[in-house]
């Protein structure tokens, strides 16, 4: 009986958490059974569902909130830390930019934002910014940057970390660009880069486009501006 029931599940393609945990079920009538049945494959399924959207994120690391410290962070008014640790700005399609300094935890505070979403059931990429770029020139050389593109589109919340680190080429910038446009007023950005507005022009070296760079972002957009000591230096096993 229970190879029949693996094998309908198979073709209704209910995964294997039936088989496996129906005989656990205990109740007294069919219709209690059936409702925690399907209770059962719901939850499964989103499990797998975060699971699967964990994995498509490509965090380079997996962060949280648990134990972070906020002393040096400046929160604006515009929203709450429930609020961002939330990712309630993902639904009014806004935007973050974390500014600091190297190792001050913007990072961090990105991809633990980012868990919280994919937890959330939203669909996350974390991206390296200069990884981004090589990934959207290659695309255009091969042909499949339209299928890139459409990917990306589908995103609810695109992290680049590093932004501004390494200088940007002419085709790279316009591609980076294309992305951010296309994400305007549509779905949200995170944002971590050590270099105020004023220095962007640095990156892109072309006015016209930084300046349509930084209107597009920060038109819905909360500043978060973090302070004091590297991390990494500070507990750095490298002692003077």
């Amino acid at each position: 009986m229970k190879e029949l029931i693996a094998q309908y599940c198979k073709e209704l393609r209910l995964g294997k958490s039936i088989v496996e945990n129906y005989q656990k079920i205990q109740t007294e009538t069919n219709e209690e059974f059936l409702v925690k049945l399907l209770k059962l494959e719901i939850e499964n399924r989103r499990v797998s569902r975060k699971n699967r959207y964990l994995k498509q994120a490509n965090f380079e690391v997996m962060k949280t909130f648990e134990d972070y410290s906020f002393e040096n962070v400046q929160i604006p008014k515009s929203i709450t830390l429930e609020e961002l640790q939330e990712g309630r700005f993902l639904g009014k399609k806004e935007n973050l930019i974390l500014y600091g300094p190297v190792g001050t935890g913007k990072t961090h505070m990105a991809t633990a934002i980012g868990i919280a979403a994919c937890n959330r059931e939203k669909k996350v990429r974390f991206y390296r910014t200069a990884t981004l770029v090589n990934e959207l020139v290659e695309a255009k050389s091969n042909g499949t940057l339209k299928r890139f593109l459409k990917t990306l589109r589908k995103t609810d919340l695109l992290i680049c970390d590093e932004w501004g680190y390494i200088p940007l080429d002419r085709e790279g910038a316009q591609l980076l660009f294309q992305v951010i446009a296309e994400r305007y007023e549509r779905n949200s950005v995170i944002i971590t880069t050590n270099l105020e507005f004023s220095k962007w022009n640095g990156i892109f070296y072309d006015e016209k486009l930084t300046s349509a760079i930084i209107d597009r972002l920060i038109h819905h957009c909360h500043l978060l501006v973090f302070t004091g000591k590297s991390y990494r230096l500070e507990h750095s096993s490298i002692k003077a």
